[in-house]
């Protein structure tokens, strides 16, 4: 497919997004390719256009127990957190939704482990095969995950928040950094990235429209990071290069989700294989992206005053693409700054971005998980 310099026609509104907790109402116009392939052509680095997360369906099933005890169910069947959210997740700890703060956490004081040796002894493994995969595929198929979006499935609880959700947060932490503890905790790392992979396979054999997953696993506070890079490094990165490498090896892409402080800890989230990650906006992006920004898909910030004119909205509009939209060296738009896409905004963004990551000739065949190959002219330059 080629795809021409962009042109006014392109501003065409073809369809409406309505709100959503991550993103205003936004619009789609006649775009030169669908939304699913200008993601996955953002992380081969050869973006259409500056994604906005509008393109993205994130789908979190009833069927995952983690869903309903975190409270963020997002399916075709309507979910109420306040009166459905919380209970007990795929392991059977308790968790409290907690309305102020929309979104849930485990009920402190009793942890399941005293200690991380005790796991082997103490967890009790779900049996994912008991999970209702077949009527929420047939729910959720050609209704809510739809072809033309880039559909993507969060897993809300990753490696050391799980181990939070076991040990509360005091536990965890002393455990990542005791010596007696630290190899109890790589096993345990190790035998959930094996579950987290038969979850995978089974998503992707009941949900066919599927292209990615995010895993989420919290690192810091807005001042540092929780541990060491070099923690990280021995006790975390090889469990999530077991996954990702398995994610690879089906065509598909992982995003972390990953808040704090973590400048510190982004060569461990190259290290670890993953393809994305949308910082918090108290971390130093501009200089992340200056270190890291040909390495992983980032999601990049923008601001401007609440009170700007849609002059100057346009005005940063093009700013901003001009400084994060490289042929090469490509971004998506940071979820932190989601409410800046006003229309006047995220028209001028389309607009520029469009010009700045220029023509292509794009060829889209199906590989595996219908990964989109896609070839760009020779004239563009690496940045």
């Amino acid at each position: 497919m080629n795809i021409e310099q962009f042109s006014l026609q392109e501003l065409e509104v073809v369809s409406v997004n309505a709100p959503t907790p991550l993103l205003p109402e936004t619009v789609n116009y006649t775009y030169p390719i669908s939304p699913k392939d200008a993601v996955i052509a953002a992380f081969e680095k050869k973006a259409v256009w500056q994604t906005i997360g509008a393109e993205t369906r994130i789908f979190t099933p009833r069927l995952l127990p983690d869903n309903i005890a975190r409270g963020f169910v997002l399916e075709s069947k309507p979910f109420d957190p306040v009166n459905e959210g919380g209970g007990k997740d795929m392991f059977g700890i308790d968790w409290e939704y907690v309305q102020v703060a929309e979104g849930s956490m485990v009920k402190p004081g009793a942890p399941l482990l005293a200690d991380a040796n005790e796991w082997t002894d103490k967890l009790v493994w779900p049996d994912i095969d008991t999970w209702p995969w077949e009527d929420s595929a047939k729910a959720n198929n050609g209704t809510y995950l739809k072809p033309d979006l880039y559909n993507v499935v969060p897993i809300m609880t990753g490696w050391y928040e799980r181990l939070i959700s076991f040990m509360d947060f005091e536990g965890a932490a002393i455990a990542m950094i005791d010596d007696e503890q630290q190899a109890a905790v790589k096993e345990l790392f190790d035998k959930l990235s094996d579950l987290y992979i038969k979850i995978i396979d089974k998503f992707l054999l009941y949900f066919p429209d599927i292209n990615g997953f995010q895993f989420h696993d919290d690192w810091g506070s807005q001042a540092d990071t929780f541990f060491s890079p070099a923690c990280v490094s021995e006790l975390i990165v090889p469990a999530m290069q077991k996954v990702t490498a398995h994610l690879h090896a089906k065509g598909l892409y992982g995003d972390l989700h990953s808040c704090g402080q973590l400048m510190k800890q982004v060569p461990n989230i190259i290290a670890a294989g993953w393809d994305s990650w949308n910082p918090q906006l108290h971390n130093d992006i501009e200089q992340i992206y200056a270190l890291y920004g040909d390495k992983l898909l980032l999601g990049a910030p923008c601001s401007y005053d609440a009170d700007a004119s849609k002059d100057e909205q346009r005005d940063c509009a093009r700013a901003y693409a001009n400084r994060y939209c490289l042929p090469r060296k490509p971004t998506t738009f940071n979820t932190y700054s989601a409410h800046l896409l006003t229309p006047a905004f995220w028209e001028e963004l389309y607009i520029q971005s469009r010009k700045c990551y220029g023509a292509k000739n794009v060829k889209l065949k199906t590989l595996g998980r219908n990964i989109g190959e896609i070839l760009v002219a020779d004239k563009f330059l690496d940045l």
